[in-house]
């Protein structure tokens, strides 16, 4: 199994906006709305930040009961194998795929897709399917591979809900580090 991670070849891999504070992240966004008005990053609504900040707090707290090993603030966000779609966000795309056992399992969470619709207050994911508002462990999330597949093999266009991937959340920076741009 790999682990992809999807970036802009202009900015390199492993940059979070989550690492800086929140008006830089929103400088930054507003800055690629009007330079790159046609990238997925530019359709995030205003409040994106905040949102984004709100849910890694869930995920921090939901993976420290669960006896995960937080060593950052923020996770270094990854998917499970491809993901087509993911490949288009980017003007300028790229990915570095890392082999799961590069990893430490214990700073490695999982949400069977994207965390925000995963955890988002209900009506926006208001379907009750049993991998909502839930994060996973490595051995947990396995369990519901085996069970639903990939989003990404029945799912990559959104058509059946918002899980398109599984998003994997790296909370050290060990591996990280060793595929980062200098």
């Amino acid at each position: 199994m790999f682990l992809y991670h999807y970036f802009d070849k202009s900015i390199g891999p492993f940059v979070s906006l989550s690492d800086i504070p929140i008006d830089e992240a929103k400088a930054i966004l507003s800055k690629i709305k009007e330079e790159k008005p046609n990238v997925q990053c530019a359709n995030r609504q205003p409040s994106y930040m905040e949102d984004r900040h709100y849910y890694e707090e869930i995920l921090k707290a939901e993976f420290i009961k669960k006896g995960g090993m937080i060593k950052r603030q923020s996770p270094h966000y990854m998917v499970i194998e491809h993901s087509p779609w993911l490949s288009t966000w980017f003007e300028n795309c790229d990915f570095i795929k890392i082999p799961i056992e590069e990893f430490d399992l214990d700073t490695v969470s999982f949400t069977y897709g994207d965390s925000h619709p995963t955890f988002s207050p209900r009506p926006r994911a208001d379907d009750w399917k049993e991998y909502r508002r839930k994060l996973y462990t490595y051995d947990e999330i396995l369990c519901l591979i085996k069970k639903y597949g990939l989003p990404q093999d029945w799912n990559d266009d959104g058509r059946y809900g918002p899980e398109r991937y599984i998003e994997a959340h790296i909370w050290s920076d060990e591996t990280v580090d060793k595929y980062r741009w200098r």
